[in-house]
């Protein structure tokens, strides 16, 4: 691929979460979230561009967004971990959803409950499990409700993603 097609689908991707993430920030940000714009998460599938394109929309949203400095930087890198991840199974179509439940799951789910005191059992271990628990939840709703049908659609014009 060329490098100017990668960085414009890199950007198109960056943007895209970025603005649907911003636009339906009432479910997108908090302790209990479900961001839509994760469903994209599964465009490193399709083209590599997809890994920075996730990691830099994700930073938009989150600085944008008006995220706490610790859950930009590891959303963040929960993103481009999960989005990297992502590429190396795109070939294993059910699991092509699973690294950005994992990640974000563990990773924002820890660091939402020590920004926002997610207590419910007074349990540390017990309530940041929740607190993750929560976290994956939205992202599985929408990487496989919505992300998997979107794999689907974009493996029919995968060449022009290459």
């Amino acid at each position: 691929m060329k490098p100017t097609k990668f960085i414009i689908q890199a950007s198109v991707i960056a943007a895209i979460y970025a603005v649907v993430t911003i636009l339906l920030a009432p479910i997108s940000y908090g302790p209990v979230q479900m961001r839509i714009s994760e469903a994209l998460t599964v465009f490193p599938a399709i083209t590599p561009a997809g890994i920075p394109g996730l990691f830099v929309g994700c930073i938009i949203a989150n600085i944008l967004g008006g995220c706490s400095l610790p859950d930009i930087i590891f959303g963040s890198l929960a993103t481009l971990l999960a989005a990297y991840v992502t590429y190396k199974l795109r070939d294993k179509k059910y699991l092509v959803p699973l690294p950005p439940v994992i990640a974000n799951g563990v990773i924002v789910g820890a660091v939402l409950y020590f920004m926002y005191g997610f207590n419910v059992t007074g349990k540390l271990a017990i309530d940041m499990f929740i607190c993750m628990l929560s976290v994956a939840g939205g992202e599985a709703l929408s990487c496989y409700a919505i992300g998997l049908p979107l794999l689907k659609l974009l493996k029919k014009y995968e060449g022009l993603f290459k």
